[in-house]
């Protein structure tokens, strides 16, 4: 039986991602299923970040072309390793600056009002940073956002219809933002349809990678996706504050990136000194400043576990995971008022299982307190994301247990429904 936790420990008999789980510093003693929020540390990650230190503690100024890993490069290197979990030509994609500051970079470059086609479209459930920077770039370029930012609403406050978006795609609308995730319910949007109706109807359009990258597959060169960004301290465990990425669509080379900066020029030209930028001619052109060189070097471990694992059979396991989750979740806890607000279906459900609950602030605390690491998001909402490369069947099943037991105890009548200073 499902329910049974040898039907658990089987399926981690058969796991073929088990041997992965070793390569993790996973906290004692605790179910930590908060990787959609910030990855755990792998051994590769911090003999990556150790052998940086090293070529700055050996090399000094050198360090930029020589060791094992010279800096100069750095982001360009990790922008082919993370290239294949985009579905992206190497040279489409660099690891640079944070989420926001490439969002603001690429809607700098993109965002080219002319005529009538002033507005830009997004989305009622997108994460707020990104609401904020285009409304942002909305005002620097003259216009009120009241009126010229355009989201999509929900019908059921957590997911949003493809039919509705493109309904939005109207004459006046010159570049679309939307994520490929979904940060509440785990929503994957229909990311090849709306590039090809946007296109259609001559709308640049990108998307928000941030809970998408490294859970699901994605195809953006071939699908025509204008841009995209993401952070790579989630699923890709590149640690906190770890360095962003972004991708640019190699139609788009050659153009001159919105904010120029120092390491937006070609590399045979940068140190030329010329107060006229020669820009990259690939992605690298999207830059700004010097790279992040710490906070970029556990990406060459953590990239590493991608590269060797695939980001296919992540993708596989990550389902059948989520699937035996909500499959105990609604046999053994049908009696204390969850619902499960994530997509049921394979096809467009993310990395995680969203549930909601009226005391969820509650459980939330109640949860840590038994050693088991969940995210709350206000007003509702618990998001449960086990993991494919650490985390096990075992573990969802014993989640489920715990969870039982706190609402049956009442448990989590102990803490304020409230949300603590980091949700």
């Amino acid at each position: 039986m499902k329910t049974d936790k040898l039907y658990a420990q089987r399926l981690d008999e058969q796991d073929e991602l088990k041997p992965f789980q070793e390569e993790f510093y996973i906290p004692e003693e605790t179910i930590y299923f908060d990787g959609n929020s910030l990855g755990l540390l792998s051994k590769r990650a911090e003999h990556s970040l150790e052998t940086l230190m090293d070529s700055w503690k050996k090399h000094a100024i050198d360090g930029w072309t020589e060791g094992a890993e010279p800096w100069f490069y750095l982001s360009e290197k990790l922008g082919k390793m993370s290239a294949p979990l985009v579905g992206a030509d190497m040279d489409e994609v660099i690891v640079t600056g944070s989420t926001t500051t490439n969002l603001h970079q690429l809607v700098s470059s993109f965002y080219r009002p002319h005529g009538k086609k002033t507005k830009i479209l997004a989305d009622a459930l997108n994460f707020p940073s990104d609401i904020y920077a285009l409304k942002s770039q909305l005002k620097l370029k003259g216009y009120d956002p009241d009126e010229h930012l355009i989201q999509v609403q929900s019908n059921d406050g957590n997911t949003v219809e493809t039919a509705d978006i493109i309904k939005e795609m109207t004459d006046d609308v010159a570049l679309i933002m939307l994520p490929g995730v979904l940060y509440r319910s785990g929503q994957i949007l229909d990311m090849q349809t709306l590039t090809s109706e946007a296109h259609k109807r001559g709308i640049v359009i990108g998307f928000d990678l941030c809970h998408s990258i490294g859970s699901i597959p994605h195809h953006l060169s071939d699908w025509g996706v204008d841009f995209a960004f993401w952070c790579n301290y989630k699923h890709l465990n590149g640690g906190p504050g770890s360095v962003a990425g972004l991708y640019v669509n190699r139609k788009h080379f050659g153009n001159e990136p919105g904010l120029a900066g120092w390491f937006s020029s070609s590399k045979e030209k940068q140190f030329d000194m010329s107060h006229t930028l020669t820009p990259a001619e690939d992605a690298g052109a999207y830059q700004i400043g010097t790279p992040h060189v710490f906070s970029a070097a556990p990406l060459l471990g953590s990239l590493s576990i991608f590269q060797e694992v695939g980001i296919d059979r992540v993708r596989k396991k990550s389902l059948q995971l989520t699937n035996y989750l909500m499959d105990l979740i609604e046999s053994e806890l049908d009696d204390y008022n969850f619902t499960i607000a994530n997509p049921k279906d394979d096809a467009t459900r993310g990395g995680h299982v969203f549930l909601e609950h009226k005391e969820a602030a509650r459980i939330c605390k109640a949860l840590k307190a038994e050693k088991v690491i969940p995210d709350f998001r206000t007003p509702n909402g618990i998001r449960l994301a086990p993991v494919a490369l650490y985390n096990t069947f075992a573990e969802v099943w014993e989640t489920v247990q715990i969870l039982k037991t706190i609402m049956k105890e009442e448990r989590y009548k102990k803490y304020e429904n409230k949300r603590g200073v980091i949700a």
